[in-house]
């Protein structure tokens, strides 16, 4: 599976980003994804998760610093895992990283930068 990230960039703080992520090599749907992003001298940490349900049985979750504003989606068709960031914040600035899992292995994007700035 390979995993590209496309979207970031700077922004001012209020502002949106849309990221994207595009598979290749399998088909997204057996794989429940994510995004997570890493600061400078930070850990990576967990935005937003989306598992392989269709319909009422999708379920998505998000970190608490960032519900309300971001919502992870998919489109099964293309193989893309998105992020649509809104009223993004200074503290947002970071390298996000799409991920896909499927049978205990964990597959990375190269990721993306997003810098909010005025």
């Amino acid at each position: 599976v390979q995993l590209v990230e496309s979207g970031g960039g700077l922004v001012q703080p209020g502002g949106s980003l849309r990221l994207s992520c595009a598979g290749s090599g399998r088909v997204f749907s057996y794989y429940n994804l994510a995004w997570y992003r890493q600061s400078p001298g930070s850990q990576r940490e967990l935005v937003a998760e989306i598992n392989t349900g269709v319909g009422s049985r999708q379920v998505k979750s998000y970190a608490e610093s960032v519900k309300g504003r971001f919502t992870i989606s998919r489109e099964e068709s293309n193989d893309i895992v998105s992020l649509q960031m809104n009223d993004l914040k200074p503290e947002d600035s970071a390298v996000y990283y799409c991920d896909a899992k499927v049978g205990g292995i964990t597959y990375w994007g190269q990721g993306t930068q997003v810098t909010v700035a005025s």
